[in-house]
């Protein structure tokens, strides 16, 4: 499918540019409408947001659209992406949307769907909704309208949701935890799981101001100024979890899925786990030595979860800390994906350090250089010559992966490798000639 408006994630972009403006919202929550309406009678839609300012104003926009196309808006307010997903099923609707630009700066915003089952929309049904785009917009006439309604309690049956997802026979008592909702969706959720499973929670970022979305904090103080066990980050549409121990070491999406997968290996037959060109190469090597198959899919969650169901796998994820786990749920769930790090742990009586000793990380350096929307990089010899000298450079001992981003405009530029001042080298050279041949 040739994607005009979306990307790996949705509709995602800068606020007053192009697609985010209020007119395109009003005619993407039309065109969306008209083609749920095409697939069931009166079509029914959940609508959940973050905290960004702009939320407001797209959330406005989007009801407008479709009640204009006879389709019924559930209105939910802040809640995380995977709490959308999650409601959307329990309620039997036609489709739920999250309005968040995920980790992305306050000043961007986003629009993602989810079908009646709770999975991301098919790519086949995103292109019936660019085809309806294109179409002029109407409106149905009066009592063919959709209604719009509060769900009130919304953020209580996400979280008593995530905590069944936690063994029965286990509590987190005894535990402090400082849980970072960095003042995004999770804010007014999260903490509560954790208090209500026994935790001594310190909530941090917890106080949105429609602005302070993603604002960084130091959460190894944050854990260590608390005395806390573990600290618990979750981005700011908290589909994603970094988890830091009380030693003030931080662990990273593969760390947490490696702690996820070893622990049930210990107990049944995993088959196989899905992870992305972005995973640490220790981890490929380490579900070989237990015996568990491993594919990589392309970045983005959405493809991730695709290989997965393809494959009739349970576990994987992206190190960015999109951890999917699908007996548990169907999308990625950072406060879900934190518990079965605690299960294991309680489970096994080992600490996270414990859990993940034996897999060594190989030293990644990333690199973001900012690139015109569009910009193809396989077209520049320059880019593609500096590439494979990084590699020869390399020598056998790591990997070098070039990707445009599917939610900035920027190019990845990732090394990883042994030893790590030869990786720098060679990310930053390659990142210099990128310059250089946007610059020309």
């Amino acid at each position: 499918m040739t994607r005009k408006h979306f990307g790996t994630d949705g509709v995602r972009g800068t606020i007053g540019q192009s697609p985010m403006t209020p007119d395109f919202v009003l005619r993407l929550g039309y065109a969306a409408g008209r083609v749920l309406s095409g697939r069931g009678e009166h079509p029914a839609v959940l609508i959940g947001k973050d905290t960004r300012i702009s939320g407001y104003m797209i959330e406005a926009a989007l009801e407008a659209g479709f009640s204009a196309a006879g389709t019924d808006v559930l209105l939910c307010g802040p809640l995380p992406t995977p709490g959308v997903a999650y409601l959307t099923r329990a309620l039997r609707l036609s489709a739920g949307v999250v309005i968040s630009a995920s980790h992305n700066p306050y000043p961007d915003n986003g629009i993602k769907f989810f079908s009646g089952d709770g999975f991301k929309l098919p790519d086949a049904i995103e292109a019936e909704i660019e085809r309806a785009l294109e179409q002029p917009m109407g409106c149905n006439e009066a009592g063919k309208l959709g209604r719009a309604r509060r769900v009130d309690d919304a953020a209580g049956r996400y979280i008593e949701f995530c905590k069944s997802t936690f063994p029965p026979e286990l509590d987190l008592k005894g535990m402090r935890i400082v849980v970072d909702c960095a003042h995004g969706a999770a804010y007014n959720a999260a903490p509560h799981v954790f208090h209500e499973l026994g935790a001594d929670v310190a909530a941090v970022g917890v106080k949105p101001d429609g602005f302070n979305i993603n604002e960084p904090r130091n959460l190894v103080s944050e854990v260590q100024g608390n005395q806390a066990d573990l600290g618990v980050a979750l981005d700011g549409d908290g589909d994603r979890v970094l988890i830091v121990d009380g030693k003030g070491r931080s662990y990273d999406g593969d760390q947490l899925l490696y702690a996820i997968v070893k622990h049930r290996a210990a107990k049944e037959r995993v088959a196989g786990v899905a992870g992305t060109p972005m995973t640490n190469l220790a981890f490929e090597n380490a579900m070989a030595r237990l015996g568990i198959q491993f594919a990589r899919a392309r970045v983005g969650d959405r493809y991730v979860l695709e290989l997965m169901r393809g494959k009739g796998w349970l576990l994987g994820g992206e190190n960015s800390g999109h951890i999917i786990c699908l007996d548990k749920h169907t999308t990625g769930d950072g406060i879900v994906s934190a518990l079965q790090v605690l299960g294991a742990m309680r489970q096994s009586g080992r600490s996270l350090a414990e859990l993940t000793a034996d897999l060594a990380m190989y030293p990644q350096v990333l690199v973001n250089v900012e690139v015109p929307r569009g910009f193809d990089w396989h077209a520049h010899a320059a880019i593609a010559k500096a590439q494979s000298e990084a590699e020869r450079s390399l020598n056998g001992r790591g990997r070098v992966l070039l990707r445009p981003s599917g939610t900035e405009p920027v190019l990845r530029v990732m090394v990883e490798g042994e030893p790590r001042e030869v990786i720098e080298s060679a990310a930053q050279s390659i990142a210099s000639v990128v310059r250089k041949a946007v610059a020309g």
